[in-house]
Formats: C-alpha cells, structure tokens, sequence
C-alpha cells in the first residue's frame, strides 16, 4: 500500500532537512518512552525503595532522583521538536501539493469542466489535498518513530527476562505482541471501503454549497430557500453517516490492543506467580511491555490514517492524472503577429463519442472579414468558434491561422493574437484597472483610458470614488450587466488583436447603450477577422458574411439579403425575431 503514496513524497524532498530533525526528535522521544522509563523503574525504584545496608549520600540521592525528570524532560523536549518540525514540514507539503493541482487546472481542457462541478473540483483542491499532506508528513514522521520506540521496548523486555529467567520467559512476555496486530488488519480492510466514499461524499457536500452561493438571486425569486435547506440536510445526513461508518472502526483499534494487551499481561502475571518472579523485575517488564503498546497502536493509526489519505489520493489523481490534451506540440512554431486569415479543412469535432456536433465543416475566411454565426440553439455556432482559440480541437480535420496548423503554433502566441467578448463575462475581484489590464498586461493608464473611452465605459468608471480603483466585487457583482459588458469591450480595444471573437457583446445592453456600443464595434471590427455568434439579428448587420448553421452543418453562406431570400431556415429565424 505505501507503494502508492512513494512518487508523492517528492513533495517531501525540499524538506528532507526539517524531516530528519523531526525523525531523529521522534526517535529519541520513542527511547526515552520506550526503554527510558521501564530503566528507571529497574534501576531508580529498587534504590529508593530497597532496605539498604549504607545511606545514601546527598550526591547519590540527586543523581537518582534526577533520572525521573531526566527522562521526562529529554521525552518532552523531543516530542515537541518532533511535532513542530513535522507541521512545519506538513504546511510546506500541504502548499506544494495545493500549487499543483491548481496549477494542473490552468492547463486542463475545457471539456474536463464540463464534466467535473466546481464544488466538487474545490473539495479535491481543498479537503482531499490536506488529508494527503497529513497522510504524507503522517507516515514520513510515525514509519521510523514508532518503530523505534517498539523496538525499544521489546529490546529492554527481552533482554530483562532472559538476564532474570532465560528464554521462556522471553517467549511468555512477548507472545502477545503479534496477536495486536491481528485487529490493525481487520480494521484496515472495513476503513479502505469508507475512506473513499467519505472524501466523494464531502465533495458532494461542497458542490451543494457551491451552487447555492452563486445562485443566491435565484434562490430567493422561485422561494427555494426550503428545498435547498433540505437539499443540503440530507447530503450533510450522507456525509455525517459515512464518517460514523469510519470513525466505527478507526476508533474500535485502540480498545481491541488494549484487550489484547490486558490479556498478555494476565498470562505473563500467572508465569510470573509460577516461577516466583521478584516484584521489582515482574513491575519492570510490565512497565516496557505496556510501553510497547503505544508504538502498535500509533502503527495501527498511521494503518488507518494510510487508508483515508488513499482515497483523497485516488481522487486528486483524477485530477493531477487527467490527460492535458490542449498542449503546444514538439515542433510548434511561434507566431508574432497574424494575419487573420482562417481556415476550416473538412472539421468534426464531438463533445462525447458518437455525438457530432460539428460535421465535416470546410470553410475558408480571408483576413479581415466580419463573418456573423446564426442558427438555431444547439447547431454548432459556439463549438465552431471555440476551436478558433484552441479552447478545443478538432476529432478530425484541421483549423489553419494564416496556412498553419493551430496545432503548429505556439499556444500563448496564438491566444495572444485572438481577442475574445463573451456573453457571460467573469470579472475578477479586484480594481476596474487590473480587470482591463488582463488584455495587455504592459498597457499604461492612458492606454487603459483610451480602451474604456472606445467601449462607452470610461464616464460610467470615473463616476466611482474610486474611479479605476474600484472594486468589482465577486464576479463583478458590484455592476450592472451593461456595464460589466462594456467593460468586457474595452478589453478587446486593449487587445486590439487581429482576430476577434463576439459572443452577443450587447446582449446585457438597453436599447441606448446598444446603439452606442454597435458605433465602438463599427472601428473595433476594422482591418480584424471577426466571428459574431449572434443570437440577436440586431447585431449581425454590419457583417461581410453570413454562416447559416444547422446540426452541425453549414447549410447557407452568404449576405442577408441573399440568405433572406433563398435560405427558408435563415429568413424564418430572422423573421419569427422581427415579429414578421
């Protein structure tokens, strides 16, 4: 089983310092419990409480009497240098772990997203990264303390009872200790079942809460306040019910090695009566055995506590495994500046097997044209335009930027050159400037200005306290739809990149902003290849072509008064819009 954890303890390897301070701290702590105490109730004791032929002298007696705290102090000292460094070690784990896979999220298709909540995908990030970094810094620490302590103690029984009886009563003390093993293997085969269902369970949980917090407005309008209180209850129910199922049993071990070690002690108390042991030598085993206990039972938990973190290690996997299939090639070229011009050579493209959505798609789009997508919802526009900025590839085919391959060209380089206005706009919570300045990090204020004056969203900007310091809030909850989509126009002035990719920019506008948007779009669209996925026919008048899409086919091409005349799906969409 901790063959699976050992390519994860690479995290462990910028720490291996702090570890071995904190292992060697564990070990000494394991003696002085292990073989410390059981010496001084041999050696201390009998001195103390023996009739004795002379006195002892004052410089006797504190020598003695300072072993008790001795071995107290050197046992403390080194538990809490060992618990330190260990969390030290365990934060920096916990940091490394989290960094990857948040990093690995960056880099994953989109298609992955799709298939994956964000509550969920946050509970791995969160819960399941931190039981791996206990389980780690768990098992890096207890796999050398323990046994250090356990063979201490065994050391200090064998050697006592073969000095004092030989090698039966070596045989007779020890007997008992592989029986304790016995529920450590029980227990781990009912913990390895629930380990897993508990992290799944808590991701469950997590995506409830997820989905509630982004959807508060909603909540609130079609009063579901009550169905998603309950909605939460029973996931919390399952949740709580499978922890209970694993708590069973994790806390089942130490009463079951206790019995155990009860039992062992009772049996080597009747050898002892049997062979007329002396009660300090008797005392003196008792004391190392039971202190050999301890050391099973942290075994028995680092057991338990192996089994929880591999079921947070079977989940993160799903993650820092999954497949990056949207990556720049071997040979990918770099691209300073396009030209615009598109192709589309014979491209399918399906989101799950054997469900087309694009279907043998041939096109080819001169640089600077303004080509307008339209057709019913489902057809194909979005996933046609997203392969456009390699947000997916195709299943066949091939995408050119300018006669090269998208998957030929350098991924920053060709995302550098595409600018994107999507409809359902994310704003960071931070300032208007940095939100603005994701488009062109080296832009200056005057260029951020200049960009919000073109998109209609410098007046509206400037009206805040802060004006470009100002907070949007989460998701840009502090703003208006309009404002947060011309807010998303101003980026693409920023850009300025020659290829650009509308997603209905006015959809969140009045009929008054709209007008005055379409203007900034008339000098934002000049000289670049545009695609327009319209859902408004409103906003596809200024367009050079028009793309009539129909499950997964382009079934039309041309200008609308071509299309309106000749093409009965195009002149029936545009007319049910236009209320004729």
């Amino acid at each position: 089983m901790i063959r699976r954890f050992r390519p994860y303890f690479s995290y462990l390897r910028p720490q291996r310092g702090l570890l071995i301070a904190a292992i060697l701290c564990g070990i000494l702590a394991g003696l002085a419990s292990g073989a410390g105490l059981p010496y001084m109730v041999k050696k201390v004791f009998p001195v103390i409480f023996a009739p004795q032929a002379l006195p002892l002298s004052a410089w006797e007696l504190a020598l003695i009497t300072l072993w008790i705290p001795a071995v107290f102090v050197v046992r403390g000292v080194a538990t809490y240098l060992n618990t330190y460094f260990i969390q030290l070690v365990g934060t920096r784990v916990l940091e490394a772990i989290r960094l990857d896979f948040f990093r690995k999220l960056q880099i994953l298709p989109l298609s992955f997203f799709q298939k994956n909540s964000t509550g969920d995908l946050l509970s791995r990030g969160l819960a399941d990264a931190n039981q791996l970094q206990v389980t780690l810094t768990t098992v890096a620490n207890e796999i050398v303390k323990s046994p250090a302590s356990l063979l201490g103690s065994i050391g200090f029984v064998a050697y006592t009872a073969y000095t004092e009886q030989g090698v039966a009563l070596v045989l007779v003390t020890l007997a008992v200790v592989p029986l304790s093993v016995l529920p450590i293997r029980y227990v781990g085969k009912k913990l390895i079942k629930r380990a897993g269902q508990i992290q799944a369970e808590l991701g469950g949980v997590t995506d409830i809460f997820s989905e509630n917090l982004s959807a508060t407005k909603e909540v609130r309008a079609f009063n579901l306040e009550a169905r998603e209180t309950a909605r939460f209850s029973r996931a919390s129910q399952t949740l709580i019910r499978a922890q209970m199922k694993f708590m069973k049993y994790e806390k089942a071990l130490t009463p079951l090695i206790e019995i155990i070690s009860a039992v062992g002690i009772a049996f080597t108390l009747l050898y002892a009566y049997k062979v007329h042991l002396a009660q300090d030598t008797f005392i003196t085993l008792i004391t190392a055995l039971y202190a050999s206990y301890e050391p099973i039972k942290k075994l028995g938990s680092l057991n338990n506590e192996m089994k929880r973190g591999l079921g947070s290690l079977d989940r993160l996997e799903a993650v820092l495994q999954a497949p990056v299939a949207i990556i720049d090639g071997p040979a990918a070229q770099p691209l300073p500046v396009a030209r615009g011009e598109l192709t589309f050579d014979r491209v399918s493209f399906a989101y799950t097997d054997g469900e087309s959505v694009l279907k043998n798609v041939s096109l080819h789009l001169p640089a600077g044209t303004v080509c307008a997508l339209v057709g019913p919802s489902g057809a194909g526009k979005s996933t046609f335009a997203n392969l456009v900025p390699r947000f997916f590839d195709p299943v066949a085919g091939r995408v050119l930027l300018d006669g090269h391959d998208l998957r030929a060209i350098r991924l920053a380089d060709l995302r550098r050159n595409i600018a994107v206005v999507s409809q359902d706009l994310v704003l960071f919570n931070d300032t208007i400037f940095n939100n603005l300045l994701i488009a062109r990090p080296e832009a200056t204020l005057a260029d951020v200005e200049t960009a919000a004056r073109a998109a209609f969203a410098h007046d509206f900007i400037r009206s805040f306290p802060d004006g470009y310091a100002t907070i949007v809030g989460e998701r840009g909850a502090r703003l208006s739809g309009g404002q947060k989509q011309r807010l998303a126009l101003a980026r693409a002035f920023l850009r300025n990149a020659p290829i650009l990719i509308l997603d209905e920019a006015t959809s969140a506008l009045d009929s008054e902003s709209e007008a005055a948007i379409q203007l900034a779009l008339k000098k934002l669209v000049v000289g670049k290849t545009v695609l327009i996925i319209a859902h408004r026919f409103s906003t596809i008048r200024d367009a050079t072509k028009i793309l009539v899409f129909d499950q997964g086919e382009i079934v039309a091409a041309g200008t609308h008064a071509e299309l309106h005349a000749n093409q009965p799906l195009y002149r029936s969409l545009y007319d049910r819009q236009q209320g004729t």
